[in-house]
């Protein structure tokens, strides 16, 4: 029997993974891909006047366990994947790719959708309501219901390579970082690194049946070396190495798989009347269009490049100490924390003991029970996918809320970096209030035998954004899934998140948490201070990179007939932004997964377009109170809403005003 074609027999009908095998995706994705069809076909033959109930509202919840499956499977290829599931992948993509097609170009289904959304003013529809209608009718004219039938086979067919295509470059990254190690086996090589960092070394050397010390390109371990080593040799092949991924002219390269990939977006945006697929996108974002986010883009570059030179030049003062004229970017994130360490007298390695990741995980909880009256409880009766994650229920008011998974260590199988998704949103039908499953993902350093897992402080930043994420879903409450938690415009999805990590440089908050893991000591406070001091350190350099990416990403979807040499476009679209020599070896592009395989594509300019409204709606709390209810009361509508709402018009209702840019630049620069 497969466990993926009835509803789970669990707590909360949690997903069942301990029952799951991966021979059940196939077959559960035909099998359900046929039942959600069938919803739709009822829809279409229904005799009955077309009203919003019987094709709005019914298409909205049609597809729900196909959803939940979809959700299990593409969560599994991130953080618990193999060969076979990556193999399952390129089969079930073309599948849901062409069920979404045959969906939004079935002409009977539109016409249904055209006369509703024509007649809308006869209906007495909600603000709700209104929203889903509208999106609804949108998503089908932008998936080519307006399309002849030529050209709507042309789209189904693109937007199955475009599937295939992006799934590809994520696995050539990953398989990418997983197939590259350094190995070490004179301890004196890595001067320099702290003893935790050595022993996490060692463990992965002896996981690999070697002697000495092993460093791969995994973020827990990549980091530290590129922080702490003193030999420079060491630190340039070790970014060189994470600079060629996906980059070295193998059977896992991506450069020419970019601009397929680019080159079937702009094909889809034509074929829908659009310039570029920057308008494409940019359309259903708050920027509205390419032209905007340049101009955002630039602005920030203009005001932010004077401090990031400054910092730059100081950097390099502090390397010809060293004997070092010539600067380069791997030498970056050493000096930069030499420089911090004589700024603040800050040394992450120092910091690490007050940061037990149980003990930041149990601040941010409790974060959430002063802002919001959440209560987390870990629970043992929740089936996992890997041993490692840990479950809890949350509570409001001693009512279930939401469960939360958290998956916190890197594994061979799982991806880099950090994220927030879901095994199941939030809705609410036929009376009954449905609550989600939401998952933290990051990759920290394990624990070893006689240490808990210690946090460097921008870890800790990043459980907290993530942990921002997850409220967003955690505190839906809205009729309809597609319109719930974190469905919300691209550029204002990292607003609860960013504005999160706000919290982690507040004294007032800081010393409540950052405690000895050993003694219970309280971090000093002039270390509490310095840290809150820091906040702005490397400020200018960070946003130049962000704004880097951002004008890159931006260059790819305006301009890619353009694209000839992948290494070439990417200089000269950065260069503005370069504050090092760039180096023919490496490149960016070729593992810029947020814009290749993930969602960011023309949009990743929305992390800086969000700190304007976090820092806006943060300077909000400060100047009432950072813990003040009644502002958290009515950040928690905000939350609440998902997409319900247009994003401006609910940061409006929140803030009492649009955010100010001046915010941002006043929190950056002083």
């Amino acid at each position: 029997m497969n466990p993926l074609l009835n509803t789970f027999d669990t707590q909360y009908n949690s997903a069942p993974f301990t029952e799951i095998k991966e021979e059940h995706f196939l077959p559960a994705f035909q099998e359900l891909v046929k039942t959600s069809e069938k919803e739709i076909n009822e829809i279409v033959e229904n005799k009955e006047e077309p009203t919003f109930e019987n094709v709005i509202e019914a298409l909205a919840f049609s597809g729900e366990q196909l959803e939940v499956v979809s959700s299990i499977f593409f969560n599994l290829n991130s953080a618990e994947t193999n060969d076979e599931i990556q193999k399952i992948a390129q089969e079930v993509s073309p599948i849901l790719t062409e069920y979404s097609a045959r969906i939004s170009q079935n002409e009977k289904l539109f016409d249904k959708i055209n006369k509703v959304y024509t007649e809308k003013e006869k209906y007495n529809l909600s603000e709700e309501q209104q929203m889903l209608l509208t999106e609804t009718y949108k998503g089908f004219v932008r998936s080519g219901a307006l399309l002849n039938e030529t050209e709507k086979e042309k789209f189904k067919n693109i937007s199955i390579e475009l599937s295939k295509k992006s799934l590809q470059f994520g696995q050539n990254v990953l398989a990418e970082t997983n197939n590259y190690f350094k190995h070490v086996t004179d301890e004196k090589d890595l001067k320099g690194i702290p003893a935790p960092i050595l022993e996490q070394y060692r463990e992965e050397a002896k996981e690999r049946n070697l002697e000495g010390f092993v460093v791969t390109l995994q973020y827990p371990s990549f980091l530290p070396l590129m922080t702490y080593a003193e030999n420079r040799e060491l630190r340039k092949e070790l970014a060189l190495a994470n600079g060629k991924k996906s980059f070295n002219n193998n059977e896992f390269d991506n450069q020419n798989l970019i601009k397929e990939i680019i080159q079937l977006k702009q094909e889809k945006a034509q074929l829908l009347g659009y310039k570029t697929y920057a308008d494409y996108v940019l359309e259903e974002r708050m920027a509205k269009e390419p032209g905007k986010v340049k101009t955002f883009l630039n602005e920030l570059l203009e005001k932010a490049k004077p401090y990031a030179e400054n910092e730059i030049e100081e950097l390099k003062n502090l390397a010809k100490t060293d004997g070092i004229e010539e600067m380069e970017s791997y030498d970056h994130t050493f000096y930069a924390e030499k420089l911090r360490k004589q700024k603040f007298d800050i040394d992450d390695e120092e910091l690490k003991p007050y940061f037990q990741l149980e003990k930041v995980q149990a601040a941010v909880f409790g974060l959430a029970k002063t802002l919001f009256g959440l209560d987390f409880k870990e629970t043992n009766d929740i089936q996992k996918y890997n041993e490692e994650v840990k479950t809890y229920e949350i509570f409001e008011n001693g009512e279930f809320k939401a469960l939360l998974y958290a998956d916190y260590f890197p594994r061979k199988g799982k991806r880099a970096g950090a994220w927030m998704t879901s095994f199941k949103n939030q809705y609410q039908k036929n009376g009954e209030n449905h609550r989600p499953h939401i998952s933290v993902v990051c990759n920290f350093s394990k624990p070893s035998s006689d240490t808990p897992s210690l946090l460097t402080f921008q870890e800790v930043t990043t459980l907290f954004h993530e942990f921002g994420h997850a409220l967003h879903g955690v505190l839906a409450n809205t009729t309809y899934p597609n319109l719930s938690g974190t469905s919300v415009k691209w550029d204002f999805v990292e607003l609860p998140s960013q504005f999160l990590e706000n919290y982690c440089y507040e004294p007032e908050f800081l010393k409540t948490f950052a405690k000895h893991y050993e003694t219970g000591e309280i971090l000093p406070l002039e270390k509490i201070q310095k840290i809150s001091d820091s906040k702005n350190f490397m400020e200018g350099y960070q946003t130049m990179r962000q704004i880097g990416f951002g004008l890159l990403d931006i260059a790819y979807h305006t301009d890619s007939d353009k694209v000839g040499d992948v290494k070439t476009f990417e200089v000269e679209e950065t260069k503005a932004t370069n504050l090092y020599p760039s180096n023919p070896e490496t490149i960016m592009s070729t593992s810029f997964s947020h814009i290749f395989q993930g969602g960011y594509s023309a949009g990743y300019y929305s992390y800086k377009w969000a700190e304007v409204l976090d820092a806006d709606a943060f300077q909000y709390f400060k100047e009432n109170g950072i813990f003040n209810p009644e502002i958290a009361a009515k950040y928690k509508i905000l939350l609440s809403s998902g997409g319900t709402k247009d994003a401006m018009e609910l940061y409006k209702n929140f803030r009492g005003s649009e955010p100010k840019v001046e915010s941002l630049l006043k929190r950056a620069f002083g």
